[in-house]
């Protein structure tokens, strides 16, 4: 996928969740501490990798990277999350696009007719402030699975990041 594609339409998954909030901070900070993978062990891991999983030395995004995002706690917890609240997810990322304030990636654990979902990251500027937006859509025969189980601990888990985003944005 190419920088100039859009994000995809809502109706076109089973489900999506979606959060914004926001942020009093100039958007290129806020994009700067969204592109700081390393930074994220604060609340979870997010590792650019090569194919096998391997944690790559330079941990600049870019297209075409392999991203691991564990352990994810849903429902989010500052402390030990319990066995069934801890989640995985292995991504291609597919777009970086810095002109426009843009990221996004696909996971790429199962095949797309199983699930599909694909997460965007977006910043524009609303009455001098950034605006952080993101969603996920999800897709796929196993999609009607995720969201029956897990959509709710989405939600939360979108809104937490949003918050966490700004908190860190704002007091630095």
């Amino acid at each position: 996928m190419s920088s100039s594609e859009l994000p995809p339409l809502t109706e076109k998954g089973v489900f999506y969740v979606r959060s914004s909030i926001l942020i009093d901070a100039p958007q290129e900070k806020v994009w700067s501490i969204m592109l700081d993978f390393p930074s994220y062990k604060e609340c979870r891991g997010q590792t650019i990798t090569n194919k096998s999983g391997d944690p790559l030395p330079d941990q600049t995004p870019a297209e075409g990277q392999y991203l691991l995002i564990a352990p994810v706690h849903l429902p989010p917890t500052m402390g030990e999350p319990g066995w069934f609240q801890k989640q995985s997810a292995f991504e291609i990322i597919t777009t970086v696009d810095h002109e426009n304030f843009r990221v996004a990636w696909e996971n790429i654990a199962l095949p797309r007719f199983l699930l599909s979902a694909e997460r965007w990251q977006l910043l524009s500027v609303v009455d001098g402030k950034t605006k952080y937006e993101t969603y996920e859509v999800f897709g796929g025969i196993f999609a009607y699975v995720v969201r029956f189980f897990m959509y709710q601990k989405l939600v939360l888990g979108f809104n937490a990041q949003a918050e966490g985003l700004k908190k860190h944005a704002e007091r630095t």
